[in-house]
């Protein structure tokens, strides 16, 4: 099965149409010191079109021939290599100056005037305000980079789905749960933040854009094309970096197994090979280990099974919490599995809105679920020791390794516990693994069903295989 990415993306500013958007977008790359091959093409419709361009000096080896293509591509826009690449090698470089943010706007001033203000639990807001101002701004000096955006209004993420078929298609998955979450504080935001900053500033914000409706596909927008900047170990304690735009580095789709990297400088960025890419052959970037769930949530698409190397199935701590007291038999048992559970939550090991996180190969949450699994299974009178300890003394990490390959050497009652919490796991699914395995391996009934069904398939799929794979384990 051919592999997918970001959906199509429709070319067009948000305004009306550039004939040309790829053109376009060249020549700003040009005007704003953005270097990218001068060979770069948009081939779609059938039509092949070429632009070149002369290129200013780098002080860095000059960037391999790319394509910018609708053709040869996952899904629409996207980068080609026109040569072989070999891993190292610069693909494109842009200048600080060229990112999208708050702090490079047209209104950059007021908005760190007003940074205090503008604070929310999600920290895009500034960025969010920068994205409103532009888009309806005629003089704009971002509107050749807007036309190589998606249409707002064709976004995919499963927020924009209708309810009852998120929660049908995603049940069990934790996708609709997280997306119930971000258009409770996407409304919150809005309203509170972002609305009342408009109506104070009517010169900058017209009429059109004061939509909470625009605000919410802006949300996903940022979601699946900004990136942050990733911090200093020093810096791990300071408000995390705010999200920007990157012309350019957010044309390239995204695949697990990827062969190009984005690097940080002072000056610039720098979208780097890490692998040799053949000519003919689409560049990928990575967004980061995302399973199939996050990339659905934040991105709009996910890769099928099995190529997401990445991909993951959670287990919520309160469903291993459920199958514990389904092995009590009194009272005092039950309350005994419920002081345990405090003592896990006391020692921030486990909470109620928590999830282990188990890979393909390797536990993600080690640490977390050999806790839950030793406290919960001990003797009652070894418990009482290590609570009196306050949780302190050897905790034994040889007898609790949770690898993938070891689960089936922990002790019986810990693979139980594990057992009986992937059964609870896989009933909150609506369909089970055979279901599944029928609608993926007949390729008729696969073409049938919708993008959006074919999506939400490959999200279940590969997390009832991770699941299904420590039923084996735990035999």
């Amino acid at each position: 099965m051919a592999t997918q990415a970001k959906r199509p993306r429709v070319a067009g500013p948000v305004d009306g149409g550039d004939p040309d958007p790829v053109a376009g977008f060249l020549s700003w790359c040009l005007r704003v010191g953005l270097e990218l091959s001068p060979k770069v093409s948009e081939r779609a419709s059938g039509r092949a079109r070429t632009r070149g361009g002369a290129r200013t000096a780098l002080t860095s080896p000059p960037p391999v021939q790319v394509a910018v293509s609708r053709q040869g591509t996952v899904a629409g826009y996207g980068m080609v290599a026109r040569e072989s690449v070999q891993a190292g090698e610069l693909l494109f470089m842009v200048p600080r100056a060229a990112l999208l943010s708050q702090h490079t706007c047209s209104i950059g001033g007021l908005l760190e005037r007003e940074r205090v203000a503008l604070q929310s639990q999600s920290g895009w807001v500034p960025l969010l305000l920068a994205l409103l101002h532009e888009l309806q701004a005629p003089a704009s000096r971002w509107r050749p980079y807007f036309a190589l955006w998606p249409e707002l209004g064709r976004l995919e993420h499963p927020m924009f789905w209708p309810e009852e078929e998120r929660r049908c298609l995603l049940q069990g998955t934790g996708v609709p749960e997280a997306v119930e979450k971000d258009l409770a504080n996407i409304r919150s935001e809005y309203q509170s933040i972002v609305l009342p900053f408009m109506e104070a500033h009517p010169d900058l914000f017209s009429l059109r854009v004061r939509s909470l409706e625009l605000y919410r596909q802006l949300v996903a927008l940022v979601m699946a094309y900004s990136f942050q900047e990733p911090l200093e170990e020093e810096e791990d304690e300071k408000e995390p970096n705010s999200p920007v735009m990157v012309p350019a580095a957010d044309i390239l789709n995204h695949l697990a197994n990827h062969n190009a990297n984005l690097e940080y400088s002072a000056n610039c960025l720098r979208m780097v090979a890490t692998q040799p890419i053949p000519k003919g052959h689409e560049i990928f970037n990575t967004y980061g280990q995302m399973a199939n769930w996050q990339l659905i949530h934040m991105y709009g698409f996910v890769e099928p099974y099995p190529d997401n190397t990445d991909d993951t199935a959670d287990i919520q701590m309160v469903t291993v919490r459920e199958a514990a007291l389904q092995g009590t038999k009194t009272e005092a048992e039950r309350l005994l599995v419920y002081e345990r559970w405090n003592f896990l939550c006391k020692l921030e090991m486990v909470g109620e809105e928590g999830a282990f996180v188990i890979g393909r190969e390797e536990v993600l949450t080690e640490e977390e679920l050999t806790t839950t699994l030793k406290v919960l299974c001990m003797p009652a009178e070894e418990f009482r020791e290590l609570k009196d300890q306050d949780g302190g003394g050897d905790d034994k990490r040889e007898e609790g390794s949770l690898t993938i390959t070891n689960i089936p050497k922990l002790k019986a009652s810990w693979r139980q516990l594990l057992r009986n919490s992937v059964l609870l796991t896989l009933q909150t699914y609506a369909t089970d693994l055979k279901t599944d395995q029928g609608l993926l391996s007949n390729k008729e009934v696969y073409a049938k069903l919708s993008w959006r069904e074919q999506q939400a398939l490959q999200v279940r799929y590969g997390q009832k295989m991770i699941l299904h794979q420590l039923l084996e384990l735990t035999r």
